[in-house]
């Protein structure tokens, strides 16, 4: 099976569709994302989408499309959703906190910025 995300005008992951091998030239990217755009294209109500290939295994384009996440066109990735408001993009495209995480068991408080230790279990 290989993956396509629809793509807005913005770069905004709107759904990530499931295609068969036999409608995208086998499967294997690169070749298979032209053959799943036109076949995607050739459904009802698809005509006028815009879709990119999306890895389950994140074998290219970084990781596997989000909803709400973005297409970076410029790099072709795909980014996650901005995980809190503090968070920034570095240049591998990973989102980083302002305070890096401790070793250990932690969720990021957003209105301390800052890590709170948790028990596991």
């Amino acid at each position: 099976m290989a993956h396509f995300a629809e793509i807005d005008t913005d770069g905004t992951v709107l759904t990530v569709i499931v295609v068969s091998n036999d409608d995208c030239a086998g499967g294997d990217f690169p070749d298979s994302e032209a053959a799943g755009q036109a076949f995607l294209s050739s459904l009802p109500g698809y005509e006028d989408k815009s879709f990119k290939q999306t890895s389950y295994s994140h074998s290219f384009r970084k990781q596997y499309a989000a909803i709400g996440g973005k297409y970076d066109s410029a790099s072709d990735v795909f980014v996650q959703r901005q995980p809190y408001p503090s968070w920034t993009l570095d240049e591998n495209h990973d989102w980083q906190p302002p305070v890096p995480k401790p070793e250990g068991w932690h969720n990021w408080d957003e209105e301390a910025q800052s890590w709170v230790a948790v028990t596991p279990g």
